[in-house]
């Protein structure tokens, strides 16, 4: 990565700042700016299914018992849902041709797991992108995922469903956060999002 300084701007919503320590992690690490995005968003579906099956390896072993398989595949499924959904937000909205990774962590604690994407933006981008935080964060996430199935109705050529987040809200029970860092000598913004998934 590059060595520009990285200041603290913001934080919104449940973000952990000092992550519990944790002995199983994994980190993905992408350029933006090394292959097309395009050719990227089909590696997006594999690299959420790698770290999903990659984790089942150590979650739910019950201390050397069989494993729950029911409690297994519903975490797995999880797992990679939400992966595919943060890497391929962050290939969207992603600065195009950045000299900063897209990066993708997964902590795996007793009973949480906790999904870190970060990414770049455009600086002036960041108002709109608070906006649309403030938004999920204030409204009832159930009703707003009603008006969003409304509006992707409407609005034929949308690209953007908006879905993404609201289903792992509604469906999986997370905790979302993010925080906002200045990135000194560049136009950009850098942009954690974290999901926290119980287990």
């Amino acid at each position: 990565m590059n060595n520009s300084k990285i200041v603290v701007k913001q934080i919104l919503g449940d973000f952990i700042q000092n992550l519990p320590p944790s002995q199983e992690y994994l980190v993905l690490s992408f350029s933006p700016s090394s292959i097309p995005l395009r050719q990227r968003w089909r590696n997006n579906c594999l690299s959420a299914d790698f770290l999903a099956d990659y984790l089942s390896t150590f979650f739910l072993s019950n201390g050397g018992r069989q494993p729950d398989m029911a409690k297994q595949a519903e975490v797995k499924s999880a797992v990679s849902y939400i992966a595919n959904e943060l890497l391929e937000n962050g290939m969207k909205y992603s600065t195009k041709m950045s000299p900063f990774p897209i990066s993708i962590q997964i902590h795996l604690n007793p009973d949480l797991i906790i999904f870190q994407l970060t990414n770049s933006i455009p600086a002036d981008k960041t108002q709109q992108f608070q906006s649309q935080i403030q938004t999920l964060l204030n409204s009832d996430p159930s009703e707003l995922y009603i008006a969003r199935l409304e509006q992707n109705a409407l609005e034929e050529n949308n690209e953007e469903s908006g879905l993404g987040l609201l289903t792992m809200l509604n469906d999986y029970g997370t905790k979302l956060g993010w925080k906002f860092e200045s990135i000194s000598q560049s136009a950009e913004i850098a942009v954690t999002t974290m999901v926290q998934l119980a287990i």
